[in-house]
């Protein structure tokens, strides 16, 4: 049976049709590379181990380990929705097939805003970074202030936007090949830092060498409830990406397995990157708030920039290069998720046809792709021309829509297959009790997050009428959301009526 076959196969009688992608053209280990990419782990360490510091002191690997277990509880959610229902559509399609047309169409656009937004913060640190390393190669330190620049800035991001959308359209076969040199590159420069810290520490010379304790594993001793959460809500974002494996079910080999495991293998092998890094940087650096330390709020901005210097000398810029690489890897490669969201809302007619069709010669989504360039370009735009708080701002409240919408995923895990709950462990575990649980806490922290960001003080300190920005910028993502579901509803009722893809109107058991 041909890959195709098993798909058609999979979907007979759930309302799922294929929609034209190359199937069979990526494999457990290239979906890995895809999710290592798309979760970025240079780019996110350096901007999240200072912040994530700053909260929690030296008790940063346990909120690590706090944060990987709703991820991995939730993934294994994911994974036996996609052995059901291999669809491109991922979050939409599943929620839509468990809860109904209403609340799937908001899950795909809590995955879409998500992923849009992020795609604009990556192009703008993709930037910021390559001026760098332009200042770092000619020793020209004026260099690195272009990106202050805001012509130049927002020119650079988007050249940056388009080059990612031109690899993206040609499909999974050129976004692979992209992927091997970059990650493989960013994953080596990291190895390399985590060993010449540890090294630094058994010779005398690091700058703050700190013993590695039991304790520093233990989430319960963090001070208090609110450090914890704050923790928690850091390790929850530098987590996430590790999706796009999902998404692209329909382009793998062996759909109804291969995504559902690479998920898994992307989010254990993260955290290990993760455990590795920060370990060695507490090791190096400590937890100070002066200097080096990794507590000091000059740092936080990008911890390896600070330290790649004294850990690795003469091979500094070598970080600088795995940063920009980072970012721009998963610049690319976070563009696999909303163009095939995109597309299969296109495709079930949930948003306009157009958003449907697929590139004859490369077989990836043509107009969903170049959409969500041209939104997350306008989107870096408005925002960075506006108000620089309201860019970063944003940024902090893409934690509130990831919550949101893989709380939705993982809950219409749990109705999905509710009458084959109890039908043995195995069913038990992965069925209902992981993706519950995992979605509960994401969604406890969607409210937390939700009710926190109301304080004016809340990121970067801007309020509108004493309401927090980031709370009205979270709030109002969502709201525009249900604003154009309604509009859709009114153009295109044939989804919501279920006369496309329809709710399952009997509990999944086969």
């Amino acid at each position: 049976m041909t890959t195709s076959e098993t798909v058609r196969t999979a979907t007979v009688d759930q309302g799922l049709s294929e929609k034209g992608l190359k199937a069979g053209s990526v494999g457990l280990i290239g979906a890995v590379v895809i999710g290592i990419s798309c979760i970025a782990p240079a780019y996110t360490l350096t901007a999240a181990l200072g912040p994530t510091v700053s909260e929690v002191g030296v008790h940063l690997p346990a909120i690590f380990l706090v944060g990987f277990i709703p991820m991995l509880l939730v993934a294994l959610g994911y994974r036996e929705l996609n052995n059901a229902m291999p669809d491109a559509g991922t979050s939409f399609t599943w929620a839509t097939r468990a809860f109904g047309p209403w609340m799937g169409w908001m899950g795909g656009w809590g995955l879409i805003a998500a992923t849009i937004i992020v795609l604009s913060n990556l192009a703008a640190v993709a930037v910021d970074f390559f001026y760098l390393m332009l200042a770092q190669v000619f020793q020209k330190p004026e260099l690195a202030d272009l990106t202050t620049v805001l012509p130049l800035n927002i020119a650079t991001t988007l050249v940056f936007i388009a080059a990612a959308c031109w690899i993206s359209y040609r499909g999974m076969e050129t976004t692979k090949t992209f992927q091997y040199v970059l990650v493989a590159f960013q994953l080596l420069v990291l190895g390399w830092f985590a060993i010449a810290a540890f090294a630094h520490v058994a010779n005398g010379t690091a700058f703050d060498a700190t013993t590695i304790q039991a304790d520093w594993f233990n989430p319960f001793a963090v001070e208090s409830f609110s450090q914890f959460a704050a923790g928690v809500s850091l390790s929850i974002f530098i987590f996430w990406g590790w999706d796009v494996t999902l998404t692209m079910n329909e382009e793998t080999r062996n759909p109804k397995k291969t995504p559902g495991r690479a998920a898994t293998v992307t989010v254990v092998v993260i955290v290990l990157i993760y455990m590795t890094v920060s370990l060695a940087t507490l090791a190096f650096a400590g937890v100070g708030t002066t200097g080096l330390g990794a507590g000091n709020p000059e740092n936080q901005g990008s911890i390896f920039a600070v330290l790649a210097g004294p850990v690795m000398g003469p091979f500094a810029i070598l970080m600088s290069l795995a940063i920009l690489s980072s970012s721009a890897a998963s610049l690319q490669s976070t563009f696999v998720s909303p163009a095939r969201t995109l597309l299969s809302m296109g495709h079930y007619q949930a948003l306009p046809k157009g958003f449907s069709k697929i590139s004859p010669t490369h077989k990836s989504p043509s107009y969903a792709t170049i959409a969500a360039a041209i939104a997350a370009a306008a989107f870096y735009v408005i925002t960075r021309v506006l108000s620089e708080n309201a860019l970063w701002d944003t940024i902090t409240a893409l934690g509130m829509m990831i919550c949101f919408y893989y709380g939705i995923t993982a809950l219409a895990c749990v109705w999905y297959f509710r009458a084959q709950a109890f039908h043995g462990v195995r069913d038990f575990l992965f069925k209902f009790l992981a993706p519950l649980v995992g979605g509960v806490i994401l969604l406890v922290m969607f409210f937390k997050t939700a009710y926190d960001s109301m304080d004016p003080g809340y990121g970067s300190g801007s309020n509108i009428a004493g309401l927090g920005l980031v709370f009205i910028l979270g709030a109002g993502v969502i709201l525009l959301g249900a604003v154009l579901m309604l509009v859709m509803y009114w153009r295109h009722p044939q989804f919501f009526k279920g006369q496309v893809l329809s709710r399952a109107s009997q509990p999944y058991n086969p």
